[in-house]
């Protein structure tokens, strides 16, 4: 399981490219720490990567991906529904029982220290809880390529802590990670970085 990038370039009408040149292939059970300056592209070449954007030029080759991921910087849920719904969901969609469903939920609120919001309504979430949320809801999914964007900014250091060994461990499961951050503490607990500020 792999994803490709050869010779990637991106641009907007009538702007300098974001980045040029980026080559790289990206495996299985290694996390990615995407670093560079605001608006180096960082958010762009998560979107390349998702499928959702075409690059101006290069390409990107999915090989044994089945399932992509991705939680954004903004948390977005349903305002009435529990933590424990959020994270049940992916799984209902699997087939699992809604018991199932519901007990392996909480297990994956537990890795981000979540049991205590579980039949919290989503409206009820700090920031924090709710990015955490949307991390634990993701992985339930069980995507092949994982693409996390600045998922500790609304955290404090020893909740970032947490939410960086977790990302770890889900790259540990056989899952392609990229992480879009500003944070250095992120940075370091990656295996590997991708420095758009090299690719200008």
């Amino acid at each position: 399981m792999q994803v490709a990038m050869v010779d990637l370039e991106h641009h907007f009408a009538n702007h300098p490219s974001l980045f040029t040149g980026l080559t790289m292939t990206l495996v299985s059970g290694h996390v990615y720490a995407l670093t560079g300056p605001s608006g180096s592209g960082k958010s762009t070449l998560l979107g390349i990567l998702a499928g959702w954007t075409t690059p101006s030029s290069g390409t990107v080759v999915h090989t044994g991906i089945e399932a992509i991921g991705w939680v954004f910087q903004n948390p977005h849920g349903v305002a009435a529904r529990t933590a424990l719904d959020h994270v049940a969901l992916p799984l209902l969609a699997q087939g699992e029982k809604r018991s199932d469903a519901e007990k392996h939920a909480s297990t994956y609120l537990a890795r981000f220290n979540l049991t205590y919001a579980a039949n919290r309504a989503f409206k009820e979430l700090s920031g924090g809880e709710a990015q955490r949320l949307m991390l634990a809801r993701a992985i339930a999914a069980a995507p092949s390529l994982l693409l996390v964007d600045e998922p500790t900014a609304q955290l404090d250091p020893r909740t970032a802590a947490t939410v960086n060994q977790t990302l770890g461990a889900i790259a540990d499961d056989g899952t392609i990670v990229v992480v879009a951050t500003h944070d250095q503490r992120t940075r370091e607990a990656c295996t590997d970085v991708i420095d758009l500020g090299e690719y200008t």
